[in-house]
């Protein structure tokens, strides 16, 4: 039942494990802060977000009927995120060619902030567009 209802969430965060886990000796390393805008720091924000986004979509009932809407999104964001500092630490010790990066976690953590307000944003604009009809 738990993967029936999920499965969006489960097969993401496989496809997210497959992606950091695939040897980048190829990709640019980070040596500054203000490397922080650079095209891989683009993907860690998207991958991440969509992560969060999709984990709140596939709860989306349990969301909307929820009093306490906020404990979805915060363990959609918190969940999402320590996913993306798991990846980091595996990238550093476990997967061949490949070197865990804090910033690479900092950008995973943003990424999920930024799809948890997007989903929030989507269904706040959806509630309105209902309401309207209604009237």
């Amino acid at each position: 039942m738990l993967f029936r209802q999920r499965w969006r969430t489960f097969v993401w965060a496989l496809f997210i494990l497959i992606l950091t886990g695939i040897p980048g000796s190829y990709l640019p390393g980070v040596v500054s802060f203000w490397a922080w805008l650079s095209p891989d720091k683009v993907v860690h924000l998207f991958i991440f977000g969509l992560l969060a986004y999709v984990a709140l979509y596939d709860v989306r009932a349990q969301y909307l009927q929820s009093k306490h809407r906020y404990i979805y999104v915060i363990v959609a964001i918190s969940g999402s995120a320590l996913y993306g500092a798991l990846t980091e630490v595996m990238q550093r010790y476990l997967f061949t060619g490949r070197s865990g990066n804090v910033y690479d976690a900092l950008a995973d953590a943003l990424g999920a902030m930024l799809g948890a307000m997007l989903f929030i944003w989507m269904r706040r604009k959806k509630n309105m567009e209902e309401q309207q009809t209604d009237n």
